[in-house]
C-alpha cells in the first residue's frame, strides 16, 4: 500500500475483494462477508533506543524499541526484557551487584537486535515497497523459494519465528 493512502480509501468491499485475491479462489469462495469492525494501518518501521535507559529510568517493551507487526516479535521481546529486567533488579537490589543495572541493556539488546533482523527481513520479503524495483521483487520471489525448498531456511525461520532462547 502506499505511504499516502488512508483508511477511508478502503471501503469495506474493497477489504474483502484484496484478502480474496490474496487468499486464492478456493478460499475465497468460502468467505462470508460483512461490515469491518475496525480498521487501521498499521506502520511497518522499526526503532531501537539505545541504551535501554535514561539516567534512571530503565526501558522495555515498546518504549526501548518497535518492531514491525510482520514477524510478530512485540509482545516477545517485551516479555524477555521484562524478563531480564527483573534479573538486574533482583541482582541489584537483593544481591548488592553493583553492575546487574548496568548490564541490563547490553543483555536485552543482544536479543533485540536479532529480532529487529528478523522482524524486518520478513516485512521486505512479503511487502512491496514505493521504492521498489524489479530486482527488488525478483529477490523477494528468490528468497521465498529458496525458503520454500532448503531445510536450512525453513529451520531458520522457525527457531527465529518461535523466539529465541532467553
Amino acid at each position: 500500500m502506499p505511504l499516502d493512502e488512508t483508511v477511508e480509501d478502503w471501503p469495506d468491499d474493497r477489504l474483502w475483494d484484496e484478502l480474496a485475491v490474496r487468499l486464492g479462489p478456493e478460499a475465497a469462495a468460502n468467505l462470508t462477508r460483512g461490515p469491518a469492525i475496525e480498521k487501521s494501518i498499521a506502520p511497518l518501521r522499526s526503532f531501537v533506543f539505545e541504551p535501554m535507559r535514561h539516567g534512571r529510568l530503565l526501558l522495555a517493551g515498546d518504549s526501548a524499541h518497535i518492531v514491525p507487526p510482520t514477524g510478530a516479535k512485540g509482545l516477545n521481546l517485551a516479555a524477555s526484557d521484562v524478563h531480564y529486567l527483573s534479573e538486574a533488579l533482583v541482582g541489584h537490589f537483593k544481591g548488592g551487584d553493583p553492575d546487574a543495572i548496568g548490564g541490563y541493556s547490553q543483555k536485552a539488546l543482544a536479543r533485540v537486535w536479532k529480532s529487529e533482523r528478523f522482524s524486518w527481513q520478513l516485512t521486505k520479503l512479503m511487502h512491496r515497497f514505493p521504492e521498489s524495483d524489479a530486482f527488488d521483487r525478483r529477490m523477494q520471489l528468490a528468497d521465498l523459494d529458496y525458503i520454500a525448498t532448503s531445510r536450512a531456511a525453513q529451520t531458520t525461520i522457525a527457531e527465529n519465528y518461535v523466539g529465541l532462547p532467553l
